[in-house]
């Protein structure tokens, strides 16, 4: 046992009392999820004491050894216990640290071994940095599973939970069927690394992976140091190793521009059989994941739960900032680990299979004050199974006067480009007030729209409602962004679904084919799955453009479009009423546990920024974001961490090669005489024929510089 473990493996975090050490909580880093910040009152905790093990060692079979932090049960070894594991890249030791500790001790307390170990070649473990979600992620899973399983204080069965990262490595282990495997929980996280993760949506490439938060955080993740008092005099030795095989992994991502192995390649979509232990996935209607949970109830064959709720990317228990109510999701999830894990009959199992927050108003920037959380109006629904049978179809048309009940004669619809289209939804996931969809007025005006008559009566939505449109285009390759809005008596347009398509993609994201200009097509759309309650004297609106920029980037050349109303129509997934959704077992109130390390702030976060330019001459349109997490250390181990992030996006209305991005990403660890900082930058634009990639990672030591490698790459467009 090293030093460090003999430190920690006696301190008690909870007692039988209930008795916590009041600390200053933090909100959790990239991917974002938790916040314990509101949390005021004291928490409950389980009746049993826990004691932290601040790292051990897990061997693999190739001699590699894999760091984990631990909390047991003060007991484990007299009276074993099921083991649940979190398996993430996030540095257990002090990125994630105080995020982890709202929720490994708190379960820990109610009979759980709870694991969080760092996946190889990052944070302590040993090993060089890989790519996302490779084999031999899942590998290390499959023996990390069995070596916990054969632990004294093991009840040898296994779950396996996460949010974002983590969500997935859950998936995707569970998939490999190891034997001492029961359960797991899936949050924000999806079945399809092509279809539904970064870079691509729809074939079209999004902007998380050209600069922040993802395309450029990931690589610079992989390039930060171990800590020397887990790992010892080695760490500089682990380091140089990272550095000297780290490789810029956005730009392999963007050599591979359609659905081949590499996105296969975990993705449970291609054998949803595969998976046989019991699944509850969960995600929010503002995740960028949100369509997974449906999809995945549908086809998955095992025991299964689905949970969609007000919420962005972030744990339903999360209280701000962010879309809520949030709910006592800890509590929730124990009801799941206990009926799978120990046997008990909790009763989750005789719950609806699907359960949604019916939102009753969409979310919309402008009307909600940053950072405090707030509330989207609606109510919890369910359904016994997905897809549901009771689920109706309602069908309108596009036509010359609007969206109508019936078809009327053919009338043409011409639409020039325009590359700022999509402003008013600048980011592909949100997770505050700040970045949520603003009016949509602005970008509705540069679209072809199509809006009903104010409705006599309340139509109630669940599912992704169906764009079918007749259409022409003037290029090989064009883009194509619907949205579906709600538009109050107001004026005022709120967007309730939307998607986009490569339409090259159409019948194929695997082999797409280029566009055949003039010719006509008639393309179906599936929007975003929604829960939403069109209210009556509201209308429903569909906006149609080929661009939905920043989001996603535009198509090589501006795109023409011609689209035939009174042939094209919207399918709308309406549920009836169902009286036993009052019925429904209610969710407690949210807590988050405070973390059991401690915070000093030592510079306060600035605020986070986004800023607009247009310049009306020139039809230049400049945006500019800027965060950072402000310098705080963390008591418990006297570690010091500070991150910068900032990003310029810019492009001319008239044309899409205009295009450009450029991010920096900045993160420092300082202990004593020990400091490493990492400094990255990501540049990206293109041509009508290239991406031109040019990403930067330096590191220094005590400022002076220990590594520097530019990734300069010409990367040809395929279709995209």
């Amino acid at each position: 046992m090293s030093n460090m473990e003999k430190k920690y493996i006696s301190k008690t975090l909870f007692a039988v009392d209930g008795e916590d050490s009041s600390v200053l909580p933090e909100r959790g880093t990239m991917p974002a999820v938790a916040d314990a910040s509101a949390s005021s009152a004291k928490a409950p905790t389980g009746p049993s004491k826990v004691r932290e093990i601040e790292n051990i060692w897990i061997p693999m079979s190739d001699g590699i050894k894999i760091a984990a932090r631990v909390w047991l049960p003060d007991d484990a070894e007299r009276n074993p216990v099921p083991v649940l594991m979190e398996y993430i890249p996030y540095r257990k030791r002090d990125s994630r640290r105080l995020h982890e500790e709202t929720f490994h001790p708190y379960l820990a307390s109610f009979g759980y071994a709870c694991v969080r170990p760092d996946i190889r070649g990052s944070g302590d473990s040993e090993g060089l940095p890989m790519d996302e979600w490779v084999k031999q992620e899942q590998d290390d899973g499959v023996e990390i599973i069995a070596w916990l399983a054969k632990q004294p204080w093991s009840s040898g069965k296994v779950g396996l939970f996460g949010i974002s990262w983590g969500g997935f490595s859950a998936l995707q282990v569970a998939a490999r069927r190891p034997p001492e495997l029961k359960a797991i929980i899936t949050v924000c996280s999806t079945d399809d690394r092509y279809t539904d993760d970064t870079p691509y949506t729809g074939g079209m490439i999004m902007e998380d992976a050209i600069g922040t938060p993802w395309g450029l955080f990931y690589p610079a993740s992989c390039a930060r140091p171990p800590d020397p008092e887990i790992v010892g005099d080695r760490w500089r030795e682990m380091w140089m190793d990272r550095l000297n095989n780290l490789d810029f992994y956005t730009a392999n991502w963007l050599t591979h521009q359609h659905r081949d192995d590499f996105w296969k390649q975990g993705s449970i979509s291609e054998d949803y059989g595969a998976i046989q232990c019991p699944v509850y996935a969960v995600t929010g209607w503002f995740d960028a994941y949100r369509r997974t949970v449906p999809r995945m109830l549908a086809n998955l064959k095992c025991p299964r739960k689905g949970l969609v709720g007000p919420w962005g990317h972030q744990y339903p228990n999360a209280d701000g900032p962010g879309p809520g109510p949030a709910i006592d999701w800890l509590s929730e999830s124990l009801r799941w680990w206990d009926y799978w894990l120990k046997g008990i009959d909790t009763g989750i199992m005789d719950e609806p299979m699907y359960r949604v927050w019916m939102q009753q108003e969409p979310a919309m920037r402008g009307t909600h004050q940053p950072p405090e959380q707030w509330e989207v109006p609606g109510r919890w629904v369910a359904e016994e199974n997905w897809p549901s049978s009771r689920i109706e179809t309602r069908k309108f048309y596009l036509t010359r006067n609007g969206l109508e009940n019936n078809a009327d004669a053919e009338t043409v619809r011409v639409l020039a480009p325009l590359q700022t289209v999509g402003i008013t939804a600048p980011g592909w996931w949100w997770r505050s007030a700040e970045e949520a969809p603003a009016d949509q007025q602005i970008d509705d005006a540069r679209s072809l729209t199509f809006d009903s008559e104010p409705l006599d009566r309340s139509i109630e939505i669940l599912g992704g409602p169906v764009v079918t449109l007749d259409l022409t285009v003037d290029k090989p390759v064009a883009f194509l962004a619907v949205k579906l809005n709600e538009v109050d008596q107001t004026g005022r347009s709120k967007r309730v679904a939307y998607n986009v398509l490569n339409l090259t993609h159409r019948d194929s994201d695997e082999f797409p084919q280029p566009l055949v200009p003039h010719k006509r097509y008639r393309i179906r759309l599936a929007l975003q799955d929604c829960a939403h309650v069109f209210e009556a004297g509201k209308r429903i609106r569909v906006s149609v453009a080929t661009s939905h920029w920043p989001a996603y980037w535009p198509s090589p050349e501006p795109v023409t479009l011609t689209l035939f109303a009174g042939r094209s129509e919207l399918d709308l997934p309406v549920r009836p009423p169902r009286a036993e959704d009052r019925e429904l077992k209610p969710f407690g109130p949210a807590f988050v546990p405070e973390p059991t390390s401690g915070r000093t702030i030592l510079e306060e976060a600035p605020k986070r920024t986004r800023d607009a330019e247009w310049d009306a001459a020139t039809g230049k349109l400049t945006i500019r974001y800027a965060s950072g997490s402000g310098k705080y250390r963390i008591d418990s181990i006297g570690t010091e961490l500070w991150s910068t992030e900032s990003e310029i996006k810019e492009i001319l209305d008239h044309d899409p090669t205009s295009a450009k991005s450029d991010a920096q990403f900045n993160t420092s660890y300082k202990r004593g005489d020990w400091e490493c900082r990492i400094e990255s930058r990501l540049a990206f634009s293109s041509t009508k024929r290239n991406f031109m990639f040019v990403g930067e990672i330096k590191a220094f030591e005590n400022d002076t510089e220990v590594f520097a490698k530019t990734w300069d790459r010409t990367i040809p467009r395929m279709l995209v």
